[in-house]
């Protein structure tokens, strides 16, 4: 036995990290103990020999834009500093001919390989302007794959067009788009969606709307907003839905906990969420979902764009195996002053290869591109 895997086994949580190196998942109440646990340490190292035993010392990333294609927004989320209501003087929708420009531009300047398109709930918006957007990108610049419009979006454009949300995913993928984000969800319990999020899509109605997606062959990644207004009991609860969705349908291609910035909110307004949760509740969030997933969702992404790279580069050795993605432009992360939001090609090449790992390219499949 290592030095470290003993060291693993004999700390107050060992139990459960010995049967998660023999490939049993944590029980509910299991990932309780261990978001309860401060040995952050001791369950990084196991979720590290996981990740490690799965992909080695390479950590993928994605060269892409994200592309917040409207600010208009009628949820009106405690959450979020980046929406505005319709007729407010900073609301915004691109036309089609921008959202062609930036993304040419884009693949011109960056040869990104994805596209990540995301924005508010704009009830202005029919579906036909989403196909026209998706056939544009996918004609023009068929190398550019879409990865867009989370499972709110999705109930949005279907409540405008008075139809179901399967028959806007149909028609979307018809379209051109090919994986679906996982935002919208922050935390799968209606009793915390009613206090940050009361307009937004429903538990039920997300998970069911994923599923709607897996089913008609788009994959898709799942996401957890921490660092709120949720319990532990609430997190484990989150994060065994998406287990057993994923038990269902098997589409779910990566999983990414990310942590709430207050800076700008109603919640930070209202004093309910005053600052961030840290780096260090980031890498225990990271290192769990490797411990819980390993078996079922193969990718966790390291989250750089909320903690910064500096984290994400540990991040790597705490479960992650992915680095997430370049980002020029975005919009709604760098509306609460977080982080900086522009991160090219090469510096994610420089910051994976510094952590003592391979950078390996991928597209919005997870697939390496030579």
């Amino acid at each position: 036995m290592s030095r470290v895997v003993e060291q693993v086994l004999t700390s107050q949580i060992g139990n459960i990290l010995e049967k998660s190196l023999q490939g049993h998942r944590p029980t509910k109440s299991e990932c309780v103990e261990l978001l309860q646990s401060d040995d952050i340490h001791a369950i990084g190292e196991a979720a590290g020999i996981l990740v490690r035993r799965r992909f080695g010392k390479a950590a993928s990333f994605v060269n892409n834009i994200i592309l917040n294609y409207t600010n208009v927004c009628v949820t009106d989320c405690k959450f979020c500093a980046f929406y505005r209501p319709p007729k407010h003087d900073e609301a915004y929708t691109l036309t089609i001919p921008q959202i062609r420009a930036r993304v040419k531009s884009a693949w011109e300047m960056f040869k990104i390989r994805q596209v990540l398109i995301q924005g508010g709930h704009n009830p202005k918006l029919n579906i036909e302007y989403y196909e026209e957007a998706f056939n544009t990108i996918r004609s023009e610049f068929p190398k550019v794959g879409i990865h867009g419009l989370s499972a709110s979006e999705v109930d949005t454009i279907a409540r405008v067009e008075k139809t179901s949300t399967k028959e806007v995913l149909s028609r979307l993928k018809q379209a051109g788009l090919q994986s679906v984000p996982g935002a919208g969800a922050e935390i799968l319990v209606d009793r915390v969606k009613d206090i940050i999020s009361p307009k937004k899509t429903s538990s039920k109605d997300w998970l069911r709307i994923m599923e709607e997606a897996h089913k008609t062959g788009l994959p898709a990644s799942a996401t957890l907003m921490y660092g709120h207004v949720e319990s532990y009991q609430d997190i484990a609860e989150h994060m065994y839905r998406i287990v057993e969705l994923q038990e269902k349908t098997g589409g779910f291609m990566a999983f990414i906990p990310w942590n709430f910035e207050p800076n700008n909110t109603l919640l930070q307004k209202q004093g309910t969420v005053t600052q961030g949760s840290g780096g260090l509740r980031l890498l225990k969030m990271i290192a769990i979902s490797r411990l819980l997933y390993d078996n079922i969702i193969p990718h966790i992404q390291s989250s750089w764009l909320t903690n910064g790279v500096g984290m994400a580069q540990i991040a790597l050795s705490y479960g992650a195996d992915d680095f997430g993605g370049t980002l020029i432009g975005e919009e709604v992360v760098s509306c609460t002053g977080a982080r900086s939001t522009e991160l090219t090609d090469a510096k994610i090449r420089g910051a994976i290869r510094q952590a003592g790992y391979t950078p390996i390219e991928r597209d919005n499949f997870y697939n390496p591109i030579s």
